[in-house]
Formats: structure tokens, C-alpha cells, sequence
């Protein structure tokens, strides 16, 4: 048994590198190849040079050379598997997949930089995405475009069908030095354009276009998909104390579970769930993914959130 499925691995390697060849000619790949050295030693320096400055310096050239190595013909096959500092994630439906990633501020804070590259057959169509964060006032509320962007880094993406296509993303926000935010984000083409929040969130008598969660940055947060049920699962966040009651820094899990499920389109929640009984899948993501290494910035971080 073991044989036959070293050699079925080995054939499935085997073909996934052949239609691979076929889809990017030798010289993409070596071209490819290249700018994804050229990447990974950016990526390494703006995640963890300690001059603020340099850091954005090697930001300002990853974005470049990123651009630069996506306009080689088929491009969208190119995992770029060895730049640990992004993180990549392509839709299920295989139309587009999402270019994430942060650099971070000396005062513990983040920003966030996005890209979103469609599938085509012809030249590249790439979305590039401003972190408006700041500017956001009530982004459980708010629907914004590429230039509006409530930046995160994402690791999950959930296509839905009906009653209208869209896609449903599970990511990580950072926040600053005292809390650490995710999110659930929904992403859309209308007019052949992204946009992001719809109110397809149904919940304790409100719609929401987006859910935030915010916790103390020395806790982690369960966020995760499970397929099989086609539900949301996530801690149930509360204050240490009465007195932190109105202070989201301070929340961390109880040990119990709430979700949203999706049903006829949209996500309702579901409170108190069950998690004996849910099936551990993408296990990665039960705690805070593991993106990239903290920065080593001027001031360094106190906490290290697992």
C-alpha cells in the first residue's frame, strides 16, 4: 500500500510539472525564477530590516518587480512558493488569485499592500489596492474599490454562487501594539471592477457588509472555513473584566464558538456552536496564521502573537 501510493504520488508530481511546462515555456519559468529571487530578498528585507526607511525602500521595489514579473506570459501558474513574506492565495474557481502582504510601521502598526490577478489568455490584468484603512470610520458598514481598501492579508477564500457570485475571504489585520484585528471580507466584480463589502452578513437584528474582530495581541483567534458544513467558525471574544467592557484591546476568547452559515446566499450567525462535532479541516488556520516573522523595527514589538 505504501509502494502504490509513493508511486501515485510520485505520477501526480509528475503531471503537475508537465502541464506546468506546458502552460510557461522554458524561458518564463527562468525569467520567472528570477524576479522570484529578486522577491524573496525584498520580501525579506521589508518584513525584517530595522530602518523604517529601507523598509519601505524594498516595499516600493518588491511592488515593481512583482509587476514586472507578472506580465510574463502565464504568469498565473507561477506559485512563487519561495517568497515566504506574501502570501498567495488563488480563488477556487481558479478565475483570479489575491496577492497579500504588510509592512509594518515603527509604531507597531501595519500597513497592507494587495494585488489581485485574473486568469486571462492574453496580456496581464492586475488590480493593484490602497490601504485606506486610516480613513475608514465604519468598515462593518462601508463597501469600497481598489482605492478604498480595507487592507488584511488573506488566507482562505470562499466562492458563493447564489443568488449573485461573490467570494467570501478569511484574513489577518494586525492592528497596532496593543491589539490584533481579523477579518471576514466579501469581494465582488461589478462592472468587471473589485469591490469589497456587501451586507450579506445576517446577525443580532443587523446586516453587515464586513465582520471585524479585535483582540489583546498576546491571544490568538480561531477564524476558519469548514466546507463540509459551509459555516464560519470563530471565538467568541470577551472583556477580562466589567471594567474592559468597552475596550476591544482587552478581548480574548472564552472557549466557546459562534459562526456564520451560509444559507440561500447569505451568512447568518450562528451562536454557541458545537465544535465537538466539526471536522478538523485547513488546521492551519485555527490560531493567527503564521504569515511572515515579526519586524524587527526601531522599536521593537513587545508581544509575539502565535
Amino acid at each position: 500500500m505504501v509502494i502504490r501510493r509513493s508511486i501515485l504520488a510520485f505520477f501526480l508530481i509528475a503531471l503537475a510539472t508537465r502541464v506546468f511546462a506546458q502552460q510557461i515555456d522554458a524561458e518564463g519559468i527562468k525569467q520567472l525564477s528570477f524576479y522570484q529571487d529578486s522577491l524573496k530578498h525584498l520580501g525579506n528585507t521589508f518584513i525584517n530590516d530595522g530602518n523604517d526607511l529601507a523598509r519601505k525602500n524594498a516595499n516600493y521595489q518588491f511592488i515593481k518587480t512583482l509587476v514586472t514579473a507578472l506580465k510574463v506570459p502565464h504568469s498565473f501558474d507561477f506559485p512563487f512558493d519561495s517568497v515566504k513574506t506574501i502570501t498567495l492565495t488563488k480563488s477556487p474557481d481558479d478565475k483570479f488569485r489575491f496577492f497579500s502582504w504588510h509592512v509594518a510601521n515603527d509604531d507597531g502598526s501595519y500597513r497592507f499592500y494587495g494585488a489581485i490577478q485574473m486568469k486571462t489568455s492574453g496580456p496581464l490584468k492586475l488590480y493593484g489596492l490602497e490601504d485606506y484603512t486610516p480613513l475608514i470610520k465604519n468598515a462593518e458598514d462601508t463597501v469600497s474599490d481598489v482605492h478604498t481598501w480595507f487592507g488584511a492579508q488573506y488566507y482562505t477564500i470562499i466562492p458563493v454562487s447564489a443568488p449573485r457570485p461573490y467570494y467570501v475571504m478569511l484574513g489577518w489585520k494586525g492592528n497596532n501594539d496593543k491589539s490584533t484585528k481579523k477579518v471576514i471580507e466579501v469581494l465582488s466584480f461589478q462592472n468587471d471592477k473589485p469591490v469589497f463589502g456587501m451586507p450579506v452578513f445576517n446577525g443580532n437584528g443587523k446586516k453587515r457588509k464586513r465582520v471585524v474582530f479585535q483582540y489583546a495581541r498576546q491571544t490568538s483567534m480561531l477564524l476558519r472555513y469548514i466546507p463540509s458544513q459551509h459555516l464560519i467558525v470563530f471565538d467568541n471574544l470577551v472583556a477580562p473584566d466589567k471594567k474592559s467592557k468597552d475596550k476591544p484591546e482587552t478581548y480574548g476568547p472564552d472557549l466557546s464558538y459562534n459562526g456564520y452559515k451560509l444559507k440561500e446566499g447569505e451568512w447568518v450567525y450562528q451562536d454557541n456552536l458545537d465544535m465537538r462535532n466539526v471536522p478538523n479541516e485547513q488546521d492551519e488556520t485555527y490560531v493567527d496564521p503564521k504569515l511572515t516573522q515579526r519586524p524587527k523595527t526601531t522599536q521593537p514589538i513587545k508581544k509575539k502573537v502565535q
